[in-house]
């Protein structure tokens, strides 16, 4: 099976273009949120724990958002590296199936099955940056 990765680069651009809109607007819509509540004091107990579960929700949506993207975006730095592909623990090349199923996937399939040490370094490394 051949890679098209001219193709899978497409898609991860669309992708981080995707969930950074997704981010903008779940932003917005925080926002909104905060400029539509009123001050009234009495009875409104209910309201804010309807509030709190929804601002808690948003917060866990934008987190998964925002880590999906810093997968997508290392993906696109791994092209211009030239490393696109590759394994970042063992460096070995990644199935092509699963490139197409996943392009912003780093590891192989044994890597991600079988977490070393060094792959845990590694995702500490990348929160850093």
């Amino acid at each position: 099976m051949t890679t098209n990765f001219d193709l899978l680069c497409s898609r991860l651009e669309n992708e981080r273009k995707r969930l950074i809109k997704q981010l903008e607007q779940l932003r917005a819509s925080v926002r909104l949120a905060e400029d539509t509540q009123d001050g009234g004091p009495f009875g409104r107990s209910k309201e804010e724990a309807i509030e709190a579960a929804e601002f808690e929700m948003r917060l866990v949506s934008e987190k998964r958002i925002r880590d999906l993207l810093v997968e997508v975006e290392h993906a696109l730095h791994k092209f211009e590296e030239g490393t696109y592909g590759l394994c970042d623990v063992c460096g070995k090349p990644i199935d092509p199936a699963r490139l197409e199923a996943l392009p912003q996937a780093s590891l192989c399939v044994s890597c991600k099955a079988h977490p070393e040490p060094a792959e845990e370094t590694y995702r500490e490394h990348n929160k850093k940056r």
